[in-house]
């Protein structure tokens, strides 16, 4: 799918609806915007309740924290 978008006076740009049915984005959805060389790329960011139990299978031993920095 391509789609294309201008950007505003107000530095606001329309996401097409078939963008946004695709991905099922909805209005008031939080957005984070992670700069990739001349472009950007947008994420939503997720809910508390998507993240809960993501690191179930992570070790618990063997790992590094911020006292084995440099």
């Amino acid at each position: 799918m391509t789609a294309t978008a201008t950007l505003s006076g107000k530095f606001q740009i329309y996401i097409p609806k078939a963008v946004r049915e695709e991905q099922r984005w909805q209005a008031g959805q939080e957005f984070v915007f992670i700069p990739q060389g001349k472009g950007v790329l947008v994420m939503p960011v997720p809910d508390r309740e998507e993240l809960a139990g993501i690191a179930k299978t992570a070790r618990k031993d063997g790992y590094r924290d911020r006292k084995d920095r440099c």
